[in-house]
């Protein structure tokens, strides 16, 4: 392996490497406050968002996963312009599937795959209704790409394998942030304010990633950069994880490289931790 290749693992027709670029940081998404998430939007500009991918791509980082939008298709058509690859994974709520406008558009930007948006997985798991996700899985199966679901709870994966549910991949976040508020109060005894990141989900969701045998790609493995305050803490959810999921998974982690090269520094750690 070169000093900047990274593995790669087969996702259907195609090769993916085990580290993925997230798209929470370019689209100002940081899942702690609205100021962070605001400081992120300010530093990914269009210019500095095809230099991310750019920087991602020296680094062996193949792939790109990130929610529909006018900055991804942006970026994205100005990066391959250059003659450069980048391979899309998108995330797409129920309505933009079944919107065939909206859809067209997505395929447009040639996704290797598409997964139902982990958050609209889990508020129809939460309804009693989740086989209204299972009800557009045939669109993604008919566009000839990868279909996935996204979500944060190990029970929606347990729950789809067993009912045979026609998937190729799942996207599973490490810690399970869909809980309910009454079902906080019973873990906490009262309702937190903002996001919940418990540790104990790490391994509950990992577990569930090894039972199948489809394609998982974990994300939030440093609890939306709760946990890398020190290289010491970003080493030890990496090392976890990767040693607790299947060789043929990958990890997706979102990068904000304005002060320190986390995107160098985190595909150097999966190039220890995995070959």
């Amino acid at each position: 392996m070169s000093a900047n290749s990274l593995p790669e693992v087969p996702f259907g027709p195609h090769s993916i490497s085990r580290l993925i670029a997230g798209g929470n940081p370019p689209h100002g998404g940081s899942h702690q406050t609205r100021l962070m998430g605001t400081h992120m939007h300010e530093y990914f500009t269009p210019e500095r968002t095809v230099e991310f991918l750019g920087r991602c791509a020296d680094q062996g980082i193949n792939t790109w996963q990130t929610h529909f939008s006018d900055k991804a298709r942006q970026a994205l058509a100005a990066f391959r312009a250059d003659g450069r690859q980048m391979q899309w994974i998108c995330i797409c709520p129920p309505d933009e599937i079944n919107n065939p406008d909206t859809l067209k558009s997505v395929l447009e930007i040639e996704p290797m795959g598409i997964a139902v948006h982990g958050e609209s997985t889990d508020s129809l798991w939460r309804k009693g209704e989740i086989n209204k996700v299972k009800d557009c899985l045939p669109r993604l199966r008919d566009a000839g790409i990868q279909v996935g679901i996204s979500t944060h709870n190990p029970a929606v994966i347990e729950y789809t394998e067993e009912n045979g549910w026609d998937t190729d991949f799942y996207m599973a976040c490490v810690y399970d942030k869909s809980r309910s508020p009454e079902a906080l109060i019973k873990i906490m005894r009262e309702t937190p304010i903002g996001e919940v990141y418990l540790p104990s989900d790490v391994p509950r969701m990992c577990k569930t990633i090894s039972a199948t045998p489809k394609t998982c790609l974990a994300f939030k493995i440093l609890a939306a950069g709760r946990a890398c305050d020190t290289p010491e803490q970003v080493r030890n959810a990496f090392e976890f994880v990767l040693g607790h999921i299947k060789k043929t998974d990958a990890v997706i982690v979102g990068m904000y490289p304005r002060y320190t090269d986390q995107i160098t520094e985190n595909a150097t750690l999966v190039r220890e931790l995995t070959t």
